[in-house]
């Protein structure tokens, strides 16, 4: 249904990485350096192969029982993908990885356009797949313009679980057709708000992740300022 047949929201909610942060841009600077630990390897593979491989790994971890920190989740499929081409781990390759992931920037939009929702009345909220400590980096970053944090540690789920989303929305204390959410991952959010109802847009950066073959976003934009002006065709500013 088009944004403007449908109630301006209180909150806003967010994926984090790969929507407001440079996900993809920093976790290939992280691999790229722990390859070249194993430059001399034969086996050594393009941080594109090794990333395949990983997210692998890290999406069949997240949905095995029992419930992992995202930390423990980041240090086992590290290791398992460079078993997997055969390459040596180091544990300290994994909290570089971490360590990487909370000093990951956001893109260079988006601390503006965050500024000019929440100037427009909305709550904002990010709802991510990780850990407090390793998001609070990322927070910091974003101008002050956030007003809650739930991640997977806290809900004990990850994305697309229907458990992650509940808790959000118990926490915000809003159903789940009172909100709007706003990522760019179709493999995770795409799949919660198919199975859950909650209204989305999807900001297609152009990495090449392809919507879901039965669910179609309820807006798509390319970049999160063009969020502002959606919400104005819609009514909402």
């Amino acid at each position: 249904m088009p944004l403007d047949r449908l109630p301006r929201p209180q909150w806003l909610t967010f994926d984090c990485y790969g929507t407001l942060i440079q996900w993809d841009e920093g976790l290939q600077a992280s691999v790229a350096r722990i390859l070249e630990t194993n430059a001399n390897s034969r086996q050594a593979p393009t941080a594109a192969q090794f990333l395949h491989v990983y997210d692998e790994h890290e999406h069949r971890l997240e949905r095995t029982p029992p419930h992992r920190r995202f930390a423990d989740v980041t240090r086992e499929s590290l290791r398992l993908t460079m078993q997997e081409f055969g390459l040596s781990y180091r544990p300290e390759d994994a909290d570089m990885l971490t360590g990487g992931i909370s000093a990951m920037p956001p893109f260079p939009e988006v601390v503006g356009t965050l500024a000019a929702l929440k100037q427009a009345g909305f709550r904002l909220c990010i709802i991510s797949n990780t850990d407090d400590n390793i998001i609070a980096g990322n927070v910091a970053q974003l101008g002050g313009h956030i007003d809650r944090v739930v991640t997977a540690e806290q809900a004990g789920a990850y994305k697309p679980a229907r458990k992650i989303f509940a808790h959000a929305h118990d926490s915000l204390g809003v159903t789940p057709d009172e909100v709007v959410h706003i990522c760019a991952s179709p493999h995770l959010d795409h799949a919660a708000a198919r199975d859950i109802g909650f209204r989305c847009v999807w900001i297609d950066r152009g990495t090449g992740r392809k919507p879901l073959p039965d669910y179609r976003p309820d807006a798509t934009v390319a970049t999160l300022d063009r969020v502002p002006g959606l919400f104005r065709d819609a009514g909402w500013l």
